[in-house]
């Protein structure tokens, strides 16, 4: 699967997420339904949604543009890919990148720094959030790759 290929095919019905996302480890791509997650700088709720079975979905948590502090590490990305996530996509920052990036999973993220979130249970799961350019919803597919992050409202391959 290549995003590239797939606005070739499929333009009428995509739309990018317009934000620089950077990609770590070791999966070159990822598709799948959409489980959204809001949550600024606190990781606790992202934490316990990858501890529940993935079944393929793809986590996109809208973390307010925050680069101050780390979503997700290498054990919440760990935690994910045993729990059947197909990826994490985060506007927002990541932690113990050289360890994610080593991992059989992918995670798109706007950068990295060593700082740790608050673990205070605050965000909402399930909800719409606004990313890029676009409104996101559950239950949307998602393809991603090194060039680009696509939203669906169906399946297309």
């Amino acid at each position: 699967m290549k995003t590239a290929d797939l606005v070739d095919d499929y333009a009428d019905h995509l739309g990018l997420i317009q934000i620089p996302f950077r990609k770590f480890g070791q999966r070159a791509h990822c598709a799948g339904p959409i489980e959204t997650l809001s949550c600024f700088e606190d990781n606790s709720l992202l934490k316990a949604t990858v501890s529940t079975p993935g079944s393929g979905r793809i986590l996109v948590v809208d973390g307010g543009g925050s680069t101050r502090t780390a979503l997700v590490g290498d054990m919440i990305a760990e935690i994910a890919r045993k729990n059947g996530w197909a990826g994490i996509i985060i506007n927002g920052a990541i932690r113990d990148s050289v360890d994610i990036d080593a991992m059989d999973f992918i995670v798109f993220a706007l950068g990295t720094t060593p700082l740790k979130s608050a673990k205070e249970n605050i965000g909402i799961i399930g909800q719409p959030i606004s990313m890029g350019g676009l409104q996101i919803q559950s239950g949307q597919w998602l393809y991603a790759d090194a060039d680009g992050v696509l939203v669906s409202d169906q399946k297309l391959i």
